[in-house]
């Protein structure tokens, strides 16, 4: 009797396929325009990587990005982080390092603009991934926003590490420690332990691990139904995928409920 392909392995295997996918109509997972460095653009290239599902869109595509959607939307009851219904039409899943500028960014500018728009609507939810690309420091703050959503307080610490740039020891634990108190989070204690514990590592090796798979080299990336944004877009890259998103979901059906459910 055949034995079905691990969820590992079918995300690899999606993840291939949708590298090659993403090269041909030019807007790639995560393409290095946005990735930190010494280039001092300040912006990332041009705003064509949320395309339209228009009437032409080849079929082929559509259905890797809808199986791309079933893997990484994880549509989980009381995920810290995430906001939005669980059963929007659109899930927008982001990668992200918090010492990534073009992060912090999305984060200030262009996310509140969403939520107002399309999340307090119910048209959106957003799933953040903590996808370190700059090392221990990036893990280190990774695990303590893990660590403020065990009290409810992911999206508060999300936003003081976001609200102007941090790196190296800007991002040190009694850094850290003074930001989760500026965020709220009430028991300090248990936050230094949730950050060093062995759950707050395996999510954050769950969440890389989705990442790779699929491709992503650089933040920060995005998936909107599935469908590939590469770096900090103009907010009406966003709105448009997002309300392309949601007609498609409208005509064919809600989005995958995903991986989570």
């Amino acid at each position: 009797m055949p034995v079905s392909a691990s969820p590992t392995r079918k995300l690899a295997a999606i993840g291939a396929v949708i590298a090659l996918v993403v090269a041909v109509i030019a807007i790639g997972v995560a393409v290095g325009t946005s990735v930190e460095g010494d280039r001092g653009t300040g912006r990332t290239g041009t705003p064509e990587a949320a395309a339209s599902a228009g009437p032409e869109e080849d079929p082929a595509q559509q259905k890797v990005f809808d199986d791309l959607a079933k893997q990484t939307n994880r549509r989980q009851d009381g995920d810290p982080l995430a906001v939005g219904k669980k059963d929007a039409p659109v899930v927008l899943v982001e990668y992200a390092d918090y010492q990534c500028s073009f992060c912090g960014r999305f984060t200030r500018e262009t996310q509140p603009a969403l939520i107002k728009k399309f999340v307090d609507k119910g048209t959106l939810r957003i799933e953040f991934r903590n996808f370190t690309v700059f090392g221990a420091d990036s893990e280190r703050a990774a695990r303590a926003s893990w660590a403020a959503g065990q009290q409810g307080k992911f999206w508060q610490l999300h936003d003081e590490l976001y609200a102007k740039t941090r790196k190296g020891k800007a991002l040190a634990e009694d850094k850290l420690v003074e930001l989760a108190r500026a965020g709220g989070v009430p028991d300090i204690d248990k936050f230094r332990s949730d950050m060093k514990s062995a759950d707050a590592e395996r999510a954050l090796k769950k969440d890389q691990a989705e990442g790779y798979q699929l491709g992503v080299q650089s933040t920060p990336s995005f998936l909107i139904n599935g469908r590939p944004v590469a770096g900090a877009q103009p907010a009406e890259v966003f709105a448009q995928g997002i309300e392309d998103a949601a007609a498609r979901a409208a005509k064919h059906g809600p989005a995958a409920k995903g991986a989570g459910e």
